[in-house]
């Protein structure tokens, strides 16, 4: 059974850092592409970065390019999500996602991941 565990949200100011983690355990991740999604409140669940577990490639939205990045720690099966500059407008519930075989070219589609962490609070204050 894969499990999905995110931690690391809280409340920061307008300008801030945060680092999300997101713990995965139950299988081998090797083949997976693992995703951070988000949804405020009143709003659709958004993309907000993507990773191939084997070989590390990266994708964004573009309005998240440059502030925040995405990487894993293979040895401890964790993802991560490191944001910077924060603004109010990134205040949502910050959703860890795997998918197993995932296409590369629908990383950004929440229909194509199988798995979803309980999600994790971010809270920006201007």
């Amino acid at each position: 059974q894969v499990q999905l565990v995110e931690s690391g949200g809280g409340l920061v100011q307008a300008g801030g850092s945060l680092r999300l983690s997101c713990a995965a355990s139950g299988r081998t991740f090797s083949n997976y592409v693992m995703g951070w999604f988000r949804q405020a409140p009143g709003k659709e669940r958004e993309f907000v970065a993507a990773i191939r577990w084997s070989g590390g490639s990266t994708y964004y939205t573009d309005s998240m390019k440059g502030r925040f990045t995405i990487s894993t720690n293979n040895a401890k099966n964790t993802v991560y999500l490191q944001m910077n500059s924060l603004k109010p407008e990134d205040a949502a519930v910050y959703y860890c996602a795997a998918a197993a075989n995932g296409r590369w070219s629908r990383a950004a589609a929440a229909a194509e991941y199988d798995y979803w962490g309980q999600g994790t609070q971010v809270t920006v204050s201007s």
